[in-house]
C-alpha cells in the first residue's frame, strides 16, 4: 500500500509543511536494484585509539565496492574501528574521529562502528565496548536522511576477513531498512563465495509461508542470489504458490508445516539436502488472553514455534541439511517488545528468539549450520495494508527511519545470512525494523 505521507514530505509544499508543524521527514530509501547495487561516494576508514585488526581490515572494506579513502568530503559510508578502546578514557578517541564528520554523511549513507565483545576479564574494557552499543543506538536516532548507524562486534581472535559479508550487506543499498543494530560474530572461518553476484549458486534453499507477502519476497532474493529453491505453503494456498514457483523457477511443495510427517516430505523434496532452511510461515490470531480460547493460542503455538523446533531438530537428526547450511526463522518486534491482544503471537516470537540463541552454538558444533533469525518490524504488507489507518500510520512512523519497511528489506537481511561467507554469524537475531522506538 503506497506510503502518501512519504510521498508528500518528498514534495516543496510538504517539507515546508512538516517543518513548520514538526512532523517526521522520512527520507525515501534507496534499495538495491541490478541499476544500483553499491552506495554512491567513498567509504571514510577511520580508527579510534590503537585497531586490534591489524592490516587485514583495510583488504575487506575494499571488497564492498566503495573506494576506501582516509578523508572524504561526503562520504558515502564511514567505517570507524574501535576495536582498540578499552577504557572511559578512550571513549573520546571515538567523540574526535566521528564528531568533525559525522554532518558530511551522505543521505542514505551507513556509519559501521567496529568493536569487541565486552570481556569478564576486564571490567574497564567491558565498560568501553558496552558504551559504543548505547552510543550507536543514539547516533542512530540523530543522523536522519535515510542514513543508518550499526555495530559489528569482532572477536579478539578473528581474523577481518571473517566480516567480510557483514561489511558488504551494512555498506550496501540491502541494509536499507536496518538500523542501531549490534552484530556479534563468531571466530568460525566462513565459507568462500566465486561469484559474489551469485552467492548462493549451487545451493538449494526451501523457504516456508512463501505463496506470498514476505515468504514470496524471500525466495526471490534467494533465487536472484543463484539458490535452486523450493518454495513451500499450506495446500489452501497452493495457486499463489504455484505461481510464485513459476515465476523463480522454485519448485512449489503445497504442506501444512504442522503435518507429522512435515519434515520427512521436506527432506524428500531435496534428495541432495539442504543448504538453506528459512522458517517465514506464521499466523496471527488476534486477542486479548482474558478474552482468548484455548484454540486460538494453540494454532498460533503450533504454526509459529512448534512446527520451528520441531522441523529443525528432524531435519538436524537426519542429516538432510548439509554442513555449511544456514538456518534462518522469522522472530518479530512483538517477540521483542510486546503487542497488546497479541500475547499468543508475541510468545511464539519470543520462543524464536530463544531457539536461535540456544541453538546456534549447538549446531554450529555438531552439525556445521548456523541459526539466525529476522525480526521484522512494520513491514508494508497485505496484512499491515489492513490495519485502521491511524494504528497504521503510528507503526510506520515509530522508527528512526520514520517509514515502513518492505518485505524484500526483510528477505535481503535473510540471504546475508544465508551465505557461505556469513559462517561467523551465528546466534543473532537482526531486527529489520528501521530502528524501531519500541523494545530494546
Amino acid at each position: 500500500m503506497a506510503d502518501r505521507y512519504l510521498h508528500l514530505t518528498g514534495t516543496a509544499p510538504g517539507r515546508f509543511l512538516t517543518r513548520r508543524l514538526g512532523l517526521p521527514q522520512p527520507a525515501p530509501l534507496r534499495r538495491w536494484t541490478l541499476q544500483t547495487p553499491h552506495l554512491d561516494g567513498p567509504l571514510l576508514h577511520l580508527t579510534a585509539g590503537t585497531s586490534t585488526m591489524g592490516g587485514g581490515l583495510a583488504k575487506v572494506l575494499a571488497t564492498t565496492g566503495l573506494t576506501v579513502e582516509a578523508r572524504a568530503a561526503r562520504p558515502a559510508g564511514i567505517v570507524l574501528d574501535a576495536t582498540g578502546v578499552a577504557s572511559a578514557q578512550g571513549l573520546a578517541e571515538v567523540h574526535a574521529a566521528l564528531h568533525p564528520v559525522v554532518r558530511s554523511l551522505a543521505p542514505g549513507g551507513r556509519i559501521v562502528v567496529l568493536g569487541t565483545p565486552p570481556t569478564v576479564e576486564d571490567h574497564h574494557q567491558a565498560a568501553a565496548q558496552q558504551a559504543l552499543e548505547g552510543f550507536v543506538r543514539s547516533l542512530g536516532k540523530e543522523v536522519g536522511r535515510g542514513s543508518t548507524v550499526q555495530l559489528l562486534r569482532l572477536p579478539a581472535d578473528g581474523t577481518p576477513e571473517a566480516a567480510e559479508s557483514t561489511l558488504r550487506f551494512l555498506l550496501s543499498p540491502r541494509s536499507a531498512y536496518v538500523s542501531g543494530q549490534v552484530i556479534e560474530l563468531t571466530s568460525a572461518t566462513p565459507g568462500s563465495v566465486p561469484d559474489w553476484a551469485a552467492p548462493l549458486a549451487g545451493r538449494t534453499a526451501l523457504v516456508t509461508g512463501a505463496a506470498r507477502g514476505i515468504g514470496a519476497s524471500v525466495a526471490s532474493v534467494l533465487a536472484r542470489d543463484g539458490a535452486q529453491v523450493i518454495v513451500l505453503d499450506v495446500p489452501g494456498a497452493q495457486d499463489d504458490l504455484v505461481r510464485t514457483a513459476d515465476r523463480l523457477g522454485a519448485t512449489a511443495l503445497p504442506l501444512d508445516i504442522t503435518a507429522p510427517d512435515a519434515a520427512a516430505r521436506i527432506a524428500a523434496a531435496a534428495p541432495d539436502g539442504l543448504d538453506v532452511l528459512v522458517h517465514n510461515a506464521g499466523i496471527t490470531r488476534d486477542r486479548r488472553l482474558a478474552n482468548m480460547p484455548a484454540e486460538r493460542w494453540a494454532q498460533v503455538i503450533a504454526v509459529n514455534l512448534d512446527s520451528v523446533l520441531r522441523t529443525t531438530d528432524e531435519l538436524l537428526a537426519s542429516g538432510a541439511l548439509n554442513r555449511g547450511g544456514r538456518i534462518v526463522a522469522t522472530a518479530s518486534i512483538a517477540g521483542i517488545a510486546g503487542n497488546d491482544g497479541q500475547t499468543n503471537y508475541a510468545a511464539s516470537k519470543a520462543g524464536v528468539i530463544g531457539l536461535v540463541r540456544s541453538l546456534g552454538p549447538r549446531a554450529a558444533a555438531e552439525h556445521g549450520v548456523t541459526v539466525n533469525a529476522v525480526a521484522p518490524g512494520f513491514i508494508e504488507t497485505r496484512m499491515t495494508a489492513a490495519v485502521p489507518f491511524l494504528i497504521r500510520e503510528a507503526g510506520r512512523r515509530m522508527n528512526s527511519l520514520s517509514q515502513g519497511g518492505l518485505p524484500a528489506d526483510v528477505a535481503e537481511a535473510v540471504a546475508w545470512f544465508a551465505q557461505p561467507a556469513s559462517g561467523a554469524v551465528n546466534g543473532q537475531v537482526l531486527r529489520v525494523c528501521g530502528q524501531s522506538l519500541l523494545g530494546a
